[in-house]
């Protein structure tokens, strides 16, 4: 049965704000997460005839927007040239917060910082509000998982954002070394 346009209106344009924020955090550019968040609806209205009404439609376009986002990423590595387009940096990411001393620009940089499957399951579940096992089902990986990463990116932030200021190399020592 195919469903009418005000259906796909009222359950999957709600949730635009949410899936451009993320799209930007995730690939780290404005226009390249416009251009991701355009081919995930894209793909869902497409196949809107097949969506389960009573489902979660926003972890379905989640899901959506991390496969183009993946897709992306594969296609950007094999392509040395995907950057010359970007020549003089205007699609790059603005801060949403100035920078200043110490604050939400420490903790924007901390995450950063993150290992980016540490990043997306921080993101996914303390700011999108996904639950563990949403998040277990967008990422496909399993809830343990989740669960495991999560407590390192805690972690992670917690000494990022606790440690003295260090240099460059001894910082990605820092984030990337295992254990304590």
């Amino acid at each position: 049965m195919r469903r009418s346009r005000v259906s796909f209106e009222n359950e999957a344009l709600p949730h635009l704000e949410s899936l451009l924020r993320t799209a930007v955090r995730l690939s780290g550019d404005r226009a390249r997460a416009e251009d991701a968040v355009q081919e995930t609806y894209l793909r869902a209205w497409r196949s809107f005839g097949t969506y389960q009404p009573e489902t979660n439609c926003r972890a379905w376009l989640f899901r959506i927007l991390l496969n183009v986002l993946k897709k992306s990423a594969g296609k950007r590595r094999r392509d040395p040239l995907a950057d010359a387009e970007d020549v003089d940096g205007a699609g790059k990411v603005i801060p949403l917060f100035p920078a200043r001393e110490g604050g939400i620009q420490d903790i924007l940089t901390a995450v950063h910082h993150l290992p980016p499957e540490f990043r997306d399951v921080l993101w996914l579940v303390i700011v999108e509000g996904f639950s563990y096992k949403e998040t277990a089902q967008l990422l496909d990986i399993p809830i343990g998982t989740v669960m495991s990463r999560l407590y390192r990116a805690r972690r992670e932030l917690r000494r990022y954002l606790t440690a003295p200021a260090v240099t460059g190399k001894e910082q990605k020592e820092r984030t990337t070394g295992h254990g304590m």
